[in-house]
């Protein structure tokens, strides 16, 4: 078939973005047409690439309900790029004049700051290297010389368009953009922050990741696929409609929510479903549950997320014509969803990345008005003790964090919880200084019960 010529570059082609966003581009281009194809680009690893370059890029999108599946084949992919392998391809390609969107997804950790406070990481090795290389590795860096590039070329610049879940995460891309243009550049920054457009965006749908029983069910089907991509029939985005040019996809005939301010949608999907699927992902592991399904299938956790959502509600202003009991009722839906494994150590990886927006800002409001928040804390506990590396049966936990080696560290030299949960209170890159000596006391209470008789049955005193 005759494919769109590209009009987007995505950077961080995993799963979720060709379950997702791929998935409304196609349906945008079938509304109202429009040259909105799509390269991907993995900025690690070719495997993504090697599966679906056999396939013409196109690749199976799998709806997994309760009562069954649905399948589709998605044909909006144009190539895809493997950074490493050829880094001035990549570059080439932001900068050609008719891609009109760079958007991403390269998961809290890729943005190379500083969670606690959302500031460019000076000191990380990434940005250390392309502040003095033309030829970058990080994300940031790739948005930074190819914006470089496209006003050297007297060309518009790109929309970056992130799609991660972060707090204000179009702002967020646009600070540390700003930060490491001003540092090769000030004039490439000054021209950035008056021409570009970073608009914040809210994105929601479950992807766990395809395992080769997925891929092996799909072929005794007929199907034959090496990356699929699964993912749950609930879809929702949300964009600031704020774009170089007015140039985007007629996204809202595929059902995107263009507003002018997505904060409200922002925060309520980072509080509510991410912060409780980190707290379920930490105690449900600790416990021994492999999936979000399995865990709120247990008694305990089903009402221990239900005291979650009516802890973190007080924090959450509602988008108009959202009830926020309604939401959550939908939430726990989708979470009980048995189709959908998606697992709590998946869930769980890069929490250092991940606790200040989703957990620790709803806990810093809570404390400020004077709200207990006893499962949102230990959620926090749980967290320290996922990060040490010996689960409750005392096997190793592989734990996939940017701080992974330093956690562990600074875990192995305590001796008890109070120790632990005051060394890792240290690391102001996830715990703010202010908020720290807060937490010090509710969380060592909460430590000492995980500690001593588990992850469950520290669930089961709170909400008994």
């Amino acid at each position: 078939m005759s494919r769109a010529d590209t009009g987007i570059v995505h950077l961080g082609l995993g799963a979720f973005f060709r379950a997702f966003g791929c998935v409304y581009v196609a349906d945008a281009m079938a509304a109202s047409g429009g040259d909105w194809g799509i390269i991907g680009v993995s900025l690690r690893s070719p495997a993504t690439r090697d599966a679906l370059r056999g396939q013409d890029w196109a690749y199976t999108s799998v709806s997994l309900g309760a009562t069954g599946r649905q399948t589709r084949r998605i044909e909006v992919l144009n190539d895809v790029l493997v950074a490493p392998e050829d880094p001035v391809a990549v570059l080439n390609a932001m900068a050609d004049p008719k891609v009109k969107i760079v958007s991403l997804t390269v998961t809290e950790k890729g943005y190379c700051h500083i969670p606690a406070t959302g500031a460019l990481d000076a000191d990380h090795a990434d940005v250390q290297h392309d502040l003095t290389h033309d030829v970058p590795v990080s994300a940031v860096g790739y948005l930074v010389r190819a914006l470089q590039m496209r006003r050297a070329a007297g060309d518009a610049p790109f929309t970056v368009l992130s799609c991660d879940n972060l707090p204000e995460n179009g702002a967020v891309v646009r600070g540390v953009v700003l930060d490491m243009a001003a540092r090769i550049d000030p004039d490439l920054a000054d021209w950035i922050a008056t021409e570009g457009r970073f608009p914040c965006t809210m994105v929601d749908r479950i992807t766990p990741a395809t395992t080769q029983g997925d891929i092996a069910a799909l072929a005794r089907d007929g199907i034959n696929d090496a990356a699929p991509v699964m993912h749950e029939p609930f879809g929702q985005w949300a964009i600031e409609d704020n774009f170089v040019g007015g140039a985007r996809p007629d996204l809202g005939a595929a059902g995107v929510e263009l507003v002018t301010d997505v904060a409200a949608f922002e925060a309520m999907k980072l509080r509510m479903l991410n912060g409780t699927h980190s707290a379920l992902a930490y105690t449900g592991y600790l416990a021994g549950h492999e999936t979000i399904a399995d865990t709120v299938g247990d008694p305990v956790f089903a009402t221990y997320v239900q005291r979650l959502w009516a802890e973190i509600m007080p924090a959450v202003t509602a988008p108009k014509g959202v009830a926020l009991p309604n939401y959550a009722e939908a939430l726990f839906d989708r979470y009980a969803n048995p189709a959908i494994r998606h697992r709590t150590w998946q869930i769980a990886m890069d929490g250092s990345q991940k606790l200040p927006q989703r957990l620790l800002g709803t806990l810093r409001d809570n404390m400020d008005a004077g709200r207990a928040s006893p499962c949102l804390i230990l959620a926090v506990a749980a967290w320290m003790r996922y990060v040490t590396g010996i689960d409750e049966a005392g096997a190793p936990i592989d734990v996939r964090d940017p701080l992974a080696a330093r956690l562990r560290s600074a875990a192995d030299g305590c001796d008890t919880p109070d120790q632990v949960v005051r060394a890792l209170l240290g690391f102001e890159e996830v715990f703010a200084s202010d908020l720290a000596p807060r937490l010090l006391g509710p969380v060592t209470e909460a430590a000492e019960v995980i500690w001593k008789y588990g992850a469950r049955k520290a669930a089961q005193e709170i909400v008994r």
